[in-house]
């Protein structure tokens, strides 16, 4: 997207401000300490680092850490701006639109790998294959720190009311389906244009729009994309699998109407926040970071699998959230040892009170992490996140290169079938050819 220069300007110069004190040494009466910077979204559920640092400082006396942050909206562009300004800072993640895929492309990552030494992920108690997704070529680029994943809530409060039974949370119970799932999102929807008798089944928010058909059965990238540095080669919006998926998708609101339109989801979402704390949903599929929201609802939550849909093989979507050293860090040594420090056993523990729930990747720690919910059984969890590591896939985002802009495209352009304007069958055309289109210039720079 081109800028004017003024803008361009304002917008590296409030990056400079936003990123202050990145790579960098103090002198002291010790000698020489050296600052690393850690940027994150200014948000409770990452800034509580804040709060680790002393206790980092304290056993590193030669490394000082600082925090700077920006809104989830202007992560991206604040950071590109401060790289461009030779201003990087030196730890961060994907945090932003963009993902892993699109900042290794970009060439922002550092190869970690001569840093590394003697590390083992089985150290920090950090499973293989979590670990591998950010290798590439052999070469580590991330430290995993957090791993979420999909989950559904469901209001015990509606189920009772309406005389269903709970949904399970063992992921080997094929009865629990897609379709069995529409059917009780049946019993519990009241579709009505009054706000305050109207309630709906099921909000299906499963992964970003590209990735629900994977879902269905259905592909929108080619397979070539998960082993060429996130560059799909193909596009198949167009392709009867992804249309039906879609189809399915948006015709649980405008067909079967068990699911929320979006201007009654931007009605409770502007009291509470999320429309399944409204209490007007009776299950949500979601990011299992609602969860952290546990305490706010008004009304008895339970947690569930995600119903077998006709893709046997992924029913969960996998947030893994890494912690990057940035290519321009002047202090990659540094830097590590302060991510090493925030994935052992003892700081993931702190970190899950300190952040409101966020989930370590450290499988000892994630044990008090299944305990930290008032009112849901810690096994149910524990089962739910085992299932969801099973039947996962890694979610686009962190995967396809120049997500930003993609992701851009899918809502705009699915927002009149959302809405309810348009068909699926004649707008998905027109995706295929703009992403198509966008894929051919982007990839090429």
């Amino acid at each position: 997207m081109n800028k004017k220069l003024g803008t361009a300007l304002a917008a590296a110069l409030a990056a400079s401000t936003v990123l202050a004190g990145c790579s960098g040494k103090d002198k002291n009466a010790g000698g020489e300490t050296v600052t690393i910077t850690h940027y994150t979204i200014d948000s409770p559920d990452r800034t509580f680092v804040e709060k680790l640092i002393p206790e980092f400082e304290k056993a590193h006396p030669n490394i000082k850490v600082k925090v700077t942050k920006a809104p989830y909206e202007q992560f991206d562009s604040k950071l590109q701006s401060a790289i461009a300004a030779k201003n990087s800072p030196d730890v961060t993640s994907h945090w932003g639109y963009g993902g892993f895929m699109e900042y290794y492309n970009k060439g922002m990552l550092a190869d970690l790998t001569p840093y590394l030494g003697d590390f083992k992920a089985s150290d920090y108690n950090i499973p293989e294959d979590v670990m591998n997704i950010y290798k590439v070529d052999g070469k580590t680029y991330g430290i995993p720190l957090n791993s979420y994943v999909t989950v559904m809530l469901y209001n015990k409060d509606m189920f009772d009311k309406a005389g269903l039974e709970y949904p399970p949370t063992d992921y080997e119970d094929k009865s629990w389906t897609f379709d069995k799932m529409v059917e009780y999102a049946k019993k519990l929807t009241v579709d009505s244009k009054n706000l305050a008798e109207a309630q709906y089944g099921v909000d299906f928010g499963f992964g970003e729009r590209d990735q629900r058909p994977q879902y269905f059965g259905g592909n929108v990238y080619s397979d070539d994309t998960w082993t060429n540095g996130g560059k799909p080669s193909k596009i198949n919006l167009t392709e009867p699998a992804v249309v039906e998926a879609y189809k399915k998708i948006y015709g649980l609101i405008w067909d079967q109407k068990v699911s929320p339109t979006p201007a009654f989801s931007k009605s409770v979402s502007g009291q509470f926040g999320d429309p399944f704390l409204s209490g007007k949903i009776g299950m949500s599929v979601v990011g299992s970071w609602s969860l952290a929201a546990a305490k706010d609802f008004s009304f008895r939550v339970g947690v569930a699998a995600v119903p077998q849909g006709p893709n046997p093989d992924v029913r969960s979507v996998l947030y893994v959230d890494p912690l990057f050293v940035l290519k321009d860090s002047k202090h990659p040594k540094e830097a590590l040892e302060w991510i090493k420090f925030l994935i052992t056993t003892e700081i993931q523990e702190k970190s899950i009170e300190l952040s409101g729930g966020n989930p370590p990747v450290n499988q000892k720690a994630a044990e008090k992490f299944y305990n930290n919910f008032e009112g849901i059984d810690p096994k149910q969890i524990q089962q739910i996140f085992a299932g969801a590591y099973k039947y996962g896939f890694e979610s686009y985002n962190h995967l396809i290169s120049n997500y930003s802009q993609i992701n851009e495209l899918f809502i705009n352009e699915l927002a009149s079938v959302e809405n309810g304007d348009k068909k699926v069958e004649d707008v998905l055309p027109v995706i295929q050819d703009k992403l198509t289109k966008l894929l051919e210039r982007v990839n090429k720079e």
